[in-house]
């Protein structure tokens, strides 16, 4: 019997798993996947914890309902991979042997590797939301915060979900004013980008967003340290950006295991094929997700729109055929702007994100770099899909790669 080893429950490990159950004879295949965590999050859903809108029940469901009959579920810490082995090693050197391995082991934020960033001053008046205790903590000082200088920082690219620091500021303006307090609440965004968003045109019009909210924009900010006494970011070259309350976006890195294994760059992402996602270094090793060094967004849908390319991949592979399926690096983010309203964007490896209608040309109903209600509804139908069609592998009518029907350059 054939052995496939999916390393990661989360989005795209739990994706692949019911793609893959449903491909491949259980008969001739054992899959088994691999994670520590009992609870399975929705993470887009952080965002919307700060401000009320979802609470933590909201965004959590018990991991195992959303794995496929027949996969094997292991509990258990992962130690690190030995490739040229063949084999993973668990907790408490516990030995699992693949002929295939996917990994799937997403990135978390790392405060630590920012200086002063984590002290006694950490979830007082430094604080984050990339973590569902994260979001939480927040939520709850807000609830009797009276105002004063907002800085949300971001330490270094890439991060989980590029737009998500723009939407929290959004966010922010929508909260404040709705409870009558927007005017003594100063919001800032310092990045270390030439602009709003990684790619031009798409910063160039949330650079816009942001003016019209009045929302203060420092670009090109390297941070060399936070001082907790000062209350002030500070750069490599001494600017300082002060606040009464920070939000930081750490760096973001990959899991500890692929450091432990030697298989990671400096952040501990794994060399991939930018279009195969076969491992660059190993033939029976595919990556996925956030697990990944690729330049495209660390997001789900770009987990989703792999998931489609790796499992035409495994198929071929696994069979000794040529890998014919290629990852353009297509991304499909909605924007929460705020006020009941969103955008859209959607984009690859090459083509900049484009005015237009999504999914169907002419007709919508999304509308792409526009603000609109039906991007708004999108964005909380979204929570909906996940839980009930992504996750569970079921096919959606998108393809994988980036189409132009719809768009206008």
């Amino acid at each position: 019997m054939r052995k496939l080893v999916i390393l990661g429950g989360g989005t795209a490990g739990t994706m692949m798993a019911n793609k893959l159950a449903g491909a491949l004879d259980l008969d001739e295949w054992r899959i088994t996947i691999v994670d520590s965590s009992e609870t399975h999050y929705y993470q887009p859903g952080f965002l919307f914890i700060p401000f009320g809108i979802y609470t933590l029940r909201d965004v959590r469901k018990p991991r195992r309902d959303f794995f496929p009959p027949g996969v094997e579920v292991v509990s258990s810490q992962i130690d690190h991979i030995e490739p040229d082995k063949n084999r993973v090693i668990l907790a408490g050197n516990a030995v699992l042997p693949y002929d295939y391995l996917i990994i799937a082991t997403g990135c978390k934020i790392r405060p630590d590797e920012v200086e002063g960033l984590v002290d006694e001053e950490w979830g007082k008046s430094k604080f984050e939301f990339y973590t569902p205790q994260g979001a939480e903590t927040l939520r709850r000082f807000f609830k009797s915060w009276e105002g004063g200088r907002l800085v949300l920082h971001i330490a270094e690219m890439p991060i989980k979900c590029p737009v998500a620091p723009l939407e929290f500021l959004f966010l922010a303006d929508s909260y404040f004013t709705e409870i009558g307090i927007r005017d003594k609440v100063d919001l800032h965004l310092v990045t270390p980008l030439p602009g709003a968003f990684t790619r031009p045109r798409a910063a160039a019009i949330l650079g816009d967003f942001l003016e019209k909210k009045n929302i203060h924009l420092t670009t090109e900010f390297g941070i060399q340290r936070v001082d907790s006494e000062k209350k002030a970011l500070v750069s490599w070259e001494e600017d300082e950006v002060p606040y009464d309350v920070l939000v930081s976006i750490p760096t973001n890195m990959g899991d500890e295991c692929i450091k432990r294994s030697g298989m990671g760059n400096e952040l501990n992402f794994v060399p991939t094929d930018k279009e195969t996602l076969l491992s660059r270094d190993f033939d029976n090793i595919f990556v996925i997700g956030d697990a990944t060094n690729l330049p495209s967004s660390k997001a789900g849908s770009v987990a989703h729109f792999q998931s489609d390319i790796l499992l035409e991949n495994f198929l071929d592979h696994t069979d000794g055929r040529p890998m014919r399926a290629k990852f353009d690096g297509h991304a499909n983010c909605f924007i929460e702007s705020g006020f009941g309203r969103g955008m859209l964007i959607d984009f690859n490896y090459d083509v900049e994100p484009l005015p237009g209608k999504f999914p169907f040309p002419g007709v919508g109903p999304f509308s792409l770099l526009e603000e609109t209600k039906m991007n708004h509804y999108g964005k909380i139908l979204f929570r909906w899909m996940y839980w009930h069609v992504l996750l569970k592998g079921a096919e959606l009518p998108l393809e994988p790669q980036m189409s132009m029907a719809g768009k206008r350059p």
